[in-house]
């Protein structure tokens, strides 16, 4: 049995800690400063609010200002936060963290400083205090999971992936069940860019139920089926143009990560609910700001994250814009609030 303190009481952070706590694990929910309601519902009751499900009774939860004593004797650290929060995490932990502890990051997304592109761990590993940024032990969970689903025990595949191959098969044998099967992989760049690139592009197959709505089903009960199955090829053939352009393996791509992720997380979620507004013609800034104020929709934070680096890569030479043109569509829709105008024409471009 292991101490894991998980930092973040979202839905894939709390999710997490059902197959953590069915293996026998002591498990610390610790909410951000955004979940205070949450902690304290979960500690009244078990009930988590947002997964409509009780998370299991061995569950200690705690609110942000009682990290540091969530994390005495912790054998490892689960980051559940959203994107933005990242940077937060880093700041938080830094002074509380025993640099020998493992790092696992649910956190999905990747960063533009306007000259390169950086996977998350790497910018939560340059947040943490320089006397020991190198010691730190970081990995990542990618692969198609719901929360809901995993709460619910319902049979998950996702890997694990670090630079460490002895180090990941032991926190992989930490982390299975009968439900929730790992695999391990050593290609950090190619399962990180995979896994948060998926949310773009999902975004980009929301975009169909709006078209749909405008357009309307036919006589016939023809859907749009077709235009969403081209949008997901496009988005998987850009995901592929820009691991190998990071350095990143193809395994990755068409496996879990990657085919695997943008599947699942097109199916429904906030990423499709927006895109649903977008297909409808409703600008971003307004669909946000009307529909969904308080979500973080990950495939838009994502096109505002890296999209005016991607754009300066461009004009550098460093990227070939003709092999993207469906994330900067979603860049110009998300970012410029441009029109949900799709480049036919751009797509599928040969090596």
């Amino acid at each position: 049995m292991a101490k894991i303190v998980i930092l973040g009481a979202g839905m894939m952070g709390s999710a997490f800690t059902v197959p953590l706590s069915d293996n026998g694990h002591a498990v610390h929910l610790v909410g951000t400063h955004l979940d205070t309601d949450i902690i304290e519902e979960v500690h009244e009751t078990h009930f988590h609010p947002r997964l409509r499900t009780y998370l299991p009774q061995s569950v200690q939860p705690y609110t942000h200002d009682r990290l540091g004593e969530a994390l005495v004797g912790a054998d490892l650290v689960v980051l559940g936060v959203n994107s933005l929060g990242v940077e937060w995490a880093a700041r938080t932990l830094g002074p509380l963290l025993d640099p020998a502890v493992p790092v696992v990051m649910l956190t999905k997304g990747l960063a533009g400083d306007g000259a390169r592109l950086h996977i998350l761990p790497e910018v939560l590993r340059r947040g943490l205090p320089e006397r020991y940024q190198d010691r730190v032990q970081l990995m990542a969970i990618g692969g198609p999971s719901i929360a809901g689903e995993l709460a619910a025990r319902r049979h998950t595949c996702i890997v694990l992936t670090g630079y460490d191959a002895s180090l990941l098969e032991r926190i992989a044998a930490m982390l299975r069940t009968p439900y929730y099967h790992v695999w391990i992989s050593t290609d950090v760049i190619g399962v990180e860019v995979s896994v948060a690139m998926k949310n773009l592009y999902a975004l980009a197959v929301g975009l169909v139920g709006g078209l749909l709505e405008k357009e309307g089903v036919a006589d016939s009960g023809a859907v749009m089926y077709n235009l969403a199955a081209a949008l997901f090829a496009q988005g998987l053939t850009e995901i592929h143009y820009m691991v190998k352009r990071m350095g990143g393996q193809e395994r990755s791509i068409y496996t879990l990560p990657g085919a695997g992720d943008l599947y699942v997380t097109s199916q429904g979620g906030r990423n499709s609910r927006m895109g649903r507004y977008l297909g409808l013609g409703i600008p971003y800034s307004r669909a946000k700001a009307e529909y969904m104020p308080d979500d973080t929709i990950e495939g838009a934070e994502l096109a505002r994250a890296i999209g005016p680096t991607v754009e300066a890569m461009i004009a550098r030479g460093e990227l070939d814009g003709t092999r993207l043109p469906l994330l900067r569509t979603m860049v110009s829709i998300v970012c410029h609030d441009g029109p949900p105008e799709i480049p036919w024409d751009s797509f599928f471009k040969a090596d």
